[in-house]
């Protein structure tokens, strides 16, 4: 099955890097240090979305269009406007400074394709999991899987448009039961600034966790 890149333009990368075809920022040759993350969360949460949003370089995404091949199979009653998924993984990329760089892998959210995330979880330093206030349920295996791993993660709140009130953070945390250790923020993951910021909440919160200086640099 090919893959192909999202059409949304890259960012611009760290420090102003040059743009290389179709506006993508090239890699730097002085980048020595790589730093992984992944993006977990239930189906049709934003993961995608995140990743190209603040992605510098063209997102490689492995969405195909949903057929009936998934119906009985893939849960859309609460996407309705869902048209595609994700059936490997999302990748994109951040320079976060001359030598070190930030790679994002949002994994797929349909139950069928969860034995790819051990694959995917292997050399992160920690993980961002979204979530949809309209489908709590779906975050509690992500959730499950990374304490299983042993992971440090945060949580980001997709705040989607609808009709009514949505819960807040605190209601969210306590239907979650979400330990007062794991940060819990609120995201629009088809903002650059807003996703940056939860990236960077995960970065700090991995600070405090372990303290190496690196992290520490990046968080700042």
């Amino acid at each position: 099955m090919d893959s192909k890149p999202s059409d949304q333009p890259a960012a611009p990368g760290a420090g102003g890097a040059p743009a290389g075809p179709a506006g993508e920022v090239p890699l730097r040759r002085t980048v020595r240090d790589a730093l992984k993350i992944v993006i977990v969360g239930g189906f049709g949460v934003g993961k995608t979305t995140m990743v190209g949003s603040v992605s510098e370089i063209r997102p490689l995404s492995t969405e195909e269009v949903m057929t009936e091949v998934g119906v009985g199979i893939d849960d859309v009653a609460r996407v309705a406007d869902k048209r595609t998924t994700t059936v490997a993984f999302d990748f994109g990329r951040i320079s976060l400074d001359d030598h070190r760089v930030l790679y994002l892998f949002g994994a797929p959210g349909q139950q069928r394709f969860w034995f790819i995330w051990d694959q995917l979880f292997s050399g992160s330093l920690g993980a961002v999991v979204m979530v949809d206030t309209r489908r709590l349920e779906d975050s509690f295996y992500p959730l499950d899987r990374l304490e299983h791993h042993r992971m440090p993660f945060v949580v980001a709140v997709n705040r989607f448009d609808g009709p009514g009130p949505q819960p807040s953070l605190e209601r969210v945390r306590d239907a979650l039961s979400l330990p007062g250790n794991v940060p819990l923020v609120d995201c629009d993951a088809r903002l650059r600034e807003s996703c940056k910021g939860v990236l960077i909440t995960l970065v700090r919160h991995l600070a405090t966790l372990h303290d190496p200086t690196a992290l520490q640099e990046a968080a700042q």
